[in-house]
């Protein structure tokens, strides 16, 4: 009976932008992958909005069927798409440190 009040409540959620979802990979493209997040529910993954780091290709990164943290960013008022990310949820890598060359030795009180 649980089983069948947790798919109800699946059909009939209505996706919230900014809450978390765990999703099935459903479909792998060029540009990202097609996850469904709730029962009926695809949002897209775009490639950029995977990982913090740039992905030249989809291939080998995620696989169909595989359940996967997403972030609902963006819900499109005409269509109703469903935008998904990824890196939201990931910790944002720290900018390599630039070495700065030591300052050089003060020439001032030296007359």
């Amino acid at each position: 009976m649980r089983k069948a009040v947790a798919i109800i409540k699946g059909i009939v959620a209505v996706p919230e932008v900014g809450e978390e979802y765990m999703g099935k990979v459903k479909t792998i493209v060029d540009f990202g992958a097609f996850v469904e997040i709730l029962p009926g529910k695809d949002g897209l993954l775009h490639i950029s909005e995977v990982s913090w780091s740039r992905l030249p290709s989809m291939e080998g990164v995620l696989k169909v069927g595989e359940e996967i943290k997403v972030k609902l960013i963006e819900v499109d008022k005409k269509t109703g798409k469903l935008k998904l990310s990824r890196k939201a949820l990931l910790p944002r890598p720290e900018a390599p440190k630039k070495e700065t060359a030591p300052a050089p030795p003060s020439t001032e009180g030296n007359a």
